[in-house]
């Protein structure tokens, strides 16, 4: 993506990428091993005003156009996927007030990212994941407050977020008509986190359960109107899956890059493995897999920028993209043979951490149901 990027684009991107060689690559290794929260990393990185690529520039925001910002995210998931899905996560929360709030929620949630905060998007429920309109997690009007409760899980950034966006039922009775969307801070009286994942990959991810029992708010937290939720939270998956399909083109890079390195200085049979044409073969099957996801990110990005349609692109460059890592991470493990498959390695991280990006976000059997529809029309 660095090719496609702003002059100050390519200066920061100089910047994350030293960042990354020096402070993320190496380090994550063994937080992926543990589990753990690298508190010491992202503390670097909101430093460096990482986590906050995503608020625009009126409301304290570096202001940068998507695609360099792109850039900085596939760079980043070169170095540690978990570590750029939590940046990149951090925006997704925050959409939903870009997109439908008012101004003083939009000034209040910029602030507390610019801040130094980070923020979480809770739709998925134990019982609706691909099937948002099952929810049942509530939201009651009580005077001029709303009272809430429900569980919502596997929420990227549960544990570590200063805000959450809320989707929860103001009438049950009426399906994803009835969803209604809210800002709640964290430290609100009712508001607690629970459950936290133990994950295949991107373990420098936070991911856990967000419990609402009895979550009072003011009603001015309500993002847009009542019975809009829905459209609001597929808005911000719009946006938000061509960044999951720019972090899980890097992901890929990477797998193609580590399979280089190791296929040339491998010897079999008296000379570099990748003098094998097969092998030649399925590098070129990567770089053009990898490119063509690449492109399709930016293209997706594009009429982002131009605010147009792209509902159908960002969905087939999530799909494409995370099923393109998948593939390349696999073929990244077989180059390496019996190599690929330990820990000693990176190319077996690289294929757990792609894994997911084919599930999250709606998995990709929904962006094919998305992308059907708005090629075919609903008849």
């Amino acid at each position: 993506m660095s090719y496609l990027i702003s002059e100050e684009g390519q200066e920061l991107l100089g910047t994350v990428k030293e960042f990354c060689d020096k402070e993320v690559k190496e380090q994550c290794k063994e937080y992926d091993r543990t589990g753990e929260w690298p508190k010491k990393i992202y503390d670097k990185a909101v430093k460096m005003q990482l986590h906050m690529l995503e608020v625009p520039k009126k409301y304290g925001g570096i202001g940068l156009d998507r695609i360099s910002t792109a850039a900085l995210f596939e760079q980043m998931a070169m170095a540690d996927a978990g570590f750029a899905t939590t940046i990149s996560a951090s925006g997704l929360g925050l959409k939903p007030v870009l997109i439908a709030g008012t101004e003083e929620q939009k000034k209040r949630a910029c602030k507390r990212i610019v801040d130094g905060g980070f923020s979480a998007f809770c739709l998925t429920e134990p019982g609706a994941g691909s099937d948002p309109g099952s929810a049942k997690t509530t939201a009651v009007k009580d005077g001029d407050s709303y009272v809430l409760n429900g569980r919502k899980c596997f929420i990227t950034n549960g544990g570590v977020a200063s805000f959450y966006c809320i989707a929860a039922m103001t009438d049950k009775s009426a399906g994803t008509r009835g969803m209604s969307m809210f800002y709640v801070e964290k430290g609100t009286p009712g508001l607690s986190t629970g459950h936290e994942e133990d994950k295949m990959g991107i373990r420098t991810s936070n991911t856990c359960d967000v419990v609402l029992e009895d979550c009072r708010i003011p009603a001015s937290n309500l993002i847009g109107e009542e019975g809009k939720g829905f459209p609001i939270a597929m808005k911000t998956l719009d946006q938000a899956r061509t960044w999951m399909g720019c972090v899980a083109t890097g992901i890929a890079q990477r797998a193609m890059d580590e399979a280089i390195a190791y296929g040339k200085q491998r010897v079999q049979f008296g000379r570099p493995i990748l003098k094998n044409q097969a092998l030649k073969f399925k590098i070129a099957d990567m770089a053009i897999k990898i490119e063509t996801a690449r492109q399709m990110v930016a293209y997706a990005l594009t009429l982002m920028d131009r605010n147009l349609p792209h509902t159908k692109e960002s969905a087939i460059a999530k799909c494409y993209a995370s099923d393109i890592a998948m593939e390349v991470t696999s073929d990244a493990v077989q180059i390496f043979g019996g190599y690929g498959y330990s820990r000693e390695y990176p190319v077996e991280k690289l294929l757990r951490d792609a894994k997911i990006f084919q599930i999250f976000e709606g998995t990709n059997e929904i962006q094919r149901i998305v992308i059907a529809r708005n090629t075919i029309g609903r008849f």
